[in-house]
């Protein structure tokens, strides 16, 4: 989460009694980076590089990198000095100017620096150069020896880089907004939470006391002073449609002690607010406020939550409320997690006393980062954010299904859903989630801001029909599945199905019903990616019947042999569908012969036949533990070879001389 305090002017103090202020700009860079002041520790490690500390968005200056390889004792400064302002602008979240910086940083022969190609990766990645970015891991691990969690995650940032490849390549169906607004003003915008008709939300928008002076310390008691005008997080309410331009926004006033606060979540009753709260130095804790009529904001003062939810020492942050209004849902570091942060909830007694809390479980948490948790109690789905697994960069959406006792494995949302950046905070709009608001960095160099997003949807719509008779077939199942789930429908006497789907991936239409072949369709996303709706009207059965011959039409042989003609072979390949659409069946296929030629040379020919017909199935992958081969000659024929009066029949002989197939076994 990034919680941004923005430094406007920094001042450097060269006599103050009896304090060691430093003048030096590597010095008082050092100092402020110790205090994770990255922002100005950046502006000064410029200064020290005599380069102009401009805002964002600057040009490595020509020449720069030979000067920096230049043999003088400055040489070292130089190198440190471009290694940490790369470092402080990547804390800061300014990947576009540290991916310049650790370009540089990364061909440094001293070994102290080993880690900017790692780092020099990440940039890349976070400025969506995920091929670039592979090479640049890769590069990391073909260099670094040492046995310790980078390399981990190092090839954990390449396929989280190739499946951002793959994700941009078919984005999935969503549309985002940033809200234009003045709800995205300076500073973060985040933690979006709707009440009623009202838009909450937490930003570090810059407060109404200026000139307070602070002074920063390093471990050597070196300082550094700087004025500014306070970046504080608070709660802020939205008047109006937050989709519109123009919006009121007023600040929750929530403590008179001048304390942070951020996250709220609202119990379903409408009574009761939770929010993070903490100050510079303490821990970030989750308070309750009550409502309280007659008060200037209509909130009581915040009351710290028990040890079931906040330890002392440990930061507990991201508090959410399940509609039905069951559980308390929050991240934190505190003991008994998997890793950094984790998703915890705590039972919420109908007293409004909690349980004690529960960590969520391996399934959802990693070793990393978990936060901002969201539950549908209709759809038992989780919605949360993630830095600890695969996705498109920083912190992504997952979603997993479970009723807290058990949670499915969690599935990445996908772009543009997910971005490169942090993408964090879903709230709805309904109660289906099909529109909302999310906080993003995608468009911004340093800060989340909040986006409206909505998912759209695909339909698929069909008839199933008889492929004999061509008539509607009602009650035939129809299963349409993607990468996510399976949906069943049956047909009515219509024949008609339809699905209402988010999403454009590779789609598989099952369609099947007793006594009927099953037939499979798939759809890929080039197929699909354009349309809104996808209509598959010719979709027919074929009846079948167990020990029930079917002819293979236009099944032909080079004369008088068994050889399958090129075209026979494409007829065949009907047959191979079945059998893949159809798993299970096992077949008998046979050849038939009309009348001319000995009885022996008949019954060999037509075995040599079918068991080519069966030869070339094996070929295109059919087992042949599914299938026997059988020739029965003139033996079984379907018309009479000759006429009546003892002619020559040509039009009954071409009807024997066939191909068939029957089900064994289903």
């Amino acid at each position: 989460m990034k919680l941004l305090k923005t430094i406007l002017i920094l001042c450097l103090f060269t006599t103050v009694a009896n304090a060691q202020f430093v003048t030096n700009s590597k010095r008082a860079a050092d100092v402020y980076f110790q205090n994770k002041e990255y922002y100005a520790a950046a502006e000064y490690y410029k200064r020290s590089l005599q380069i102009s500390a401009d805002s964002a968005g600057f040009v490595v200056p020509y020449g720069f990198e030979n000067k920096i390889k230049q043999e003088s004792p400055k040489n070292n400064d130089y190198e440190y000095s471009v290694f940490q302002l790369a470092e402080s602008l990547r804390l800061y979240k300014n990947f576009t100017d540290a991916e310049k910086w650790y370009a540089i940083a990364n061909g440094f022969s001293n070994p102290k620096y080993i880690l900017s190609s790692f780092w020099y990766g990440e940039a890349l990645r976070a400025n969506q150069k995920y091929t670039e970015a592979i090479e640049a891991f890769n590069t990391f691990l073909g260099k670094y020896k040492t046995n310790d969690g980078y390399v981990a995650k190092a090839k954990s940032e390449i396929a989280s880089c190739q499946f951002a490849l793959y994700e941009l390549r078919y984005p999935r169906l969503f549309k985002l907004s940033k809200l234009k607004s003045s709800i995205n003003q300076k500073g973060s915008n985040y933690t979006p939470v709707l009440k009623g008709t009202s838009l909450y939300f937490t930003s570090s928008r810059p407060g109404t006391v200026t000139g307070k002076r602070e002074i920063l310390t390093d471990k050597d008691n070196a300082k550094v002073s700087k004025t500014e005008t306070p970046f504080l997080n608070a709660v802020y309410e939205v008047l109006g449609n937050p989709l519109n331009e123009n919006v009121t926004i007023k600040k929750v006033i929530t403590d008179a002690r001048n304390r942070e606060s951020a996250a709220p979540a609202f119990h379903p009753n409408g009574k009761v607010m939770y929010i993070t709260s903490w100050t510079g130095k303490g821990d970030k804790k989750i308070y309750q406020v009550n409502a309280a009529a007659g008060t200037a904001s209509g909130w009581s003062e915040p009351l710290e939550l028990g040890g079931q939810i906040n330890v002392k020492g440990f930061n507990s942050i991201q508090p959410f409320v399940t509609k039905d209004g069951h559980y308390l849902i929050f991240s934190s570091n505190k003991p008994g997690g998997s890793g950094k942060y984790d998703l915890w909830y705590c039972p919420l007694r109908s007293d409004g006393s909690l349980g004690q809390s529960v960590n969520l479980g391996s399934s959802v948490n990693t070793p990393e980062d978990e936060q901002a948790p969201y539950y549908n109690s209709q759809s038992k789905k989780l919605l949360f954010s993630s830095n600890g697994r695969v996705g498109m960069g920083g912190y992504d959406f997952y979603e997993s299904e479970g009723d807290f006792a058990s949670w499915s494995e969690p599935r990445n949302v996908g772009y543009p859903f997910n971005s490169s950046k942090d993408d964090m905070y879903f709230t709805p709009s309904d109660d289906t989630d099909t529109e909302g608001y999310i906080s993003s960095d995608r468009e911004s160099l340093c800060c989340l801001e909040i986006f409206n997003i909505k998912r759209e949807y695909l339909n698929v719509k069909g008839i199933i029909l008889d492929c004999n008779t061509l008539k509607p077939l009602a009650n035939a199942k129809v299963s349409l599945a993607d990468s996510l789930q399976t949906l069943t429908v049956t047909t009515d006497e219509s024949g008609a199905y339809s699905f209402k789907i988010n999403s454009n991936r590779k789609l598989k239409i099952t369609a099947e019903k007793d006594k009927y072949f099953t037939k499979i369709l798939n759809f890929t996303h080039e197929e699909i990616a354009k349309r809104d709706t996808l209509f598959s009207p010719d979709i027919c059965l074929i009846p079948y019947e167990i020990d029930k011959p079917i002819v293979l039409k236009d099944v032909l042989y080079e004369f008088d042999k068994a050889t399958l003609t090129e075209d026979s072979k494409g007829k065949l390949d009907y047959l191979y569908t079945i059998m893949v659409d159809n798993p299970s069946i096992e077949i008998e296929l046979s050849a038939h012969t009309d009348s001319k030629g000995s009885d022996v040379y008949n019954l060999d020919l037509s075995n040599r036949r079918a068991k080519a017909c069966v030869d070339y199935l094996i070929s295109k992958g059919v087992s042949i533990s599914r299938m026997i081969s059988r020739g029965y000659g003139e033996t079984k024929p379907v018309a009479p070879n000759t006429l009546a009066n003892g002619k020559d029949n040509p039009a009954g002989r071409a009807l024997n001389r066939r191909t068939e197939f029957k089900v064994t076994k289903k």
